[in-house]
């Protein structure tokens, strides 16, 4: 299958950003990826994705008619379980009288990092993680990790690879997202 001429990605935050624009790149993309985040001190980032989400399924489905596009959001679980994210999501499509994501047919990847991005970066550099810790101030060193760990996702999303036990349950969700796009 040929490359999409565009990936749009809707995220959260810059390691949201490292991490899935490094992970885009070992597929061979760059220029071809449009990336949208909040500006930083403008409230709820997880609320500003779900605001924005209908705006970009709607911008995924205009240029999908014409070239072959992919949609990208990602948005941490925080409290919340990867199922509820995606039923807000879905209820702000609805909200918006846009119809549902079509699984079968859209290239739509919904990433719900359980309880953050972090914690999937953590699980991906091989360290024991569980879903309930919030582990985005423990550390100094997340833009080291992050290489490491979008190669890592690269790695999991080839086609049958076995993922390793250590692999969290969210994550096992998100390389199936990530493998439905066929990158």
């Amino acid at each position: 299958m040929s490359k999409p001429s565009q990936v749009i990605v809707l995220l959260e935050d810059d390691h949201h950003k490292m991490l899935i624009y490094r992970y885009l790149k070992k597929h061979g993309l760059g220029h071809e990826i449009r990336i949208t985040l909040p500006t930083p001190g403008g409230g709820s980032a997880e609320s500003w994705v779900r605001s924005r989400f209908d705006k970009e399924v709607s911008a995924y489905r205009l240029r999908q008619r014409n070239v072959k596009t992919a949609l990208i959001v990602v948005i941490d679980a925080d409290n919340h379980s990867v199922q509820d994210r995606w039923r807000q999501l879905d209820q702000a499509l609805k909200d918006a009288q846009e119809p549902p994501v079509d699984f079968e047919r859209e290239k739509i990847a919904r990433l719900v990092p359980k309880r953050n991005v972090e914690t999937w970066i953590l699980c991906l550099t091989k360290q024991t993680v569980d879903e309930k810790t919030d582990y985005k101030n423990t550390r100094n060193d997340w833009n080291d990790l992050i290489p490491p760990a979008a190669t890592t996702l690269f790695q999991w999303t080839r086609q049958e690879t076995a993922l390793p036990n250590h692999c969290i349950d969210s994550l096992r969700t998100g390389v199936k997202e990530l493998n439905r796009l066929a990158l």
